[in-house]
């Protein structure tokens, strides 16, 4: 399995239209990717997590990072997903947002091996509100043309691109393996790390 490490980090609900525009620095303030964590960035340490349960990581979409850049500059987090998919050459990919301090090498390990039991397009861990989320997520590379389609007509929000698709559901009791920063209060509480 090949991993992605997705550095897409604009939304903070995948419910949210991701044509609107949102920016990185906007809410938090300054880059969330280089927010200092754990003797590093938050995308380091982020993909440090995702290279333990894959066997490596490529960040995807930052300018000043090195990796892949983004095909979709300003598409939000599907552009960088599809940009994912295009560039990789294995059939599952996790793709993991830069924002995520709680996300573990075991909680993707388990999203992993979710993967490898099915034939699904995709992998999304539910929480305990039933909602899911698509930016820390096992893909399957076959998913791109159906994603690249959606994408053409105009379609940013991730979960309506999947629309169509068979999805995996893997239920999380714990909402904060995957809970996002946006904003200097959300990262409040990780900033010690």
């Amino acid at each position: 399995m090949f991993s992605l490490f997705l550095e897409e980090c604009e939304v903070d609900d995948a419910s949210v239209s991701l044509n609107q525009g949102f920016r990185c620095k906007a809410r938090m303030g300054r880059d969330k990717a280089r927010l200092p964590f754990r003797g590093g960035g938050l995308a380091e340490a982020v993909a440090r997590e995702v290279g333990l349960a894959a066997g490596n990581s490529t960040l995807v979409g930052h300018a000043e990072l090195e990796g892949i850049p983004d095909r979709y500059p300003g598409e939000g987090p599907m552009g960088g997903i599809l940009t994912a998919l295009r560039h990789s050459s294995t059939d599952w990919n996790l793709i993991v947002a830069c924002d995520m301090p709680g996300v573990s090498a075991e909680f993707l390990g388990r999203l992993r091996a979710a993967a490898e039991r099915t034939n699904a397009f995709a992998v999304l861990p539910y929480g305990p509100d039933g909602r899911p989320e698509p930016l820390c997520a096992a893909w399957r590379r076959l998913a791109f043309p159906a994603l690249e389609a959606a994408f053409e007509r105009g379609i940013r929000k991730v979960t309506a691109a999947l629309e169509g698709l068979e999805v995996a559901r893997l239920d999380v009791a714990e909402v904060a393996i995957f809970q996002n920063v946006n904003t200097p209060e959300d990262w409040s509480g990780y900033a010690a790390e």
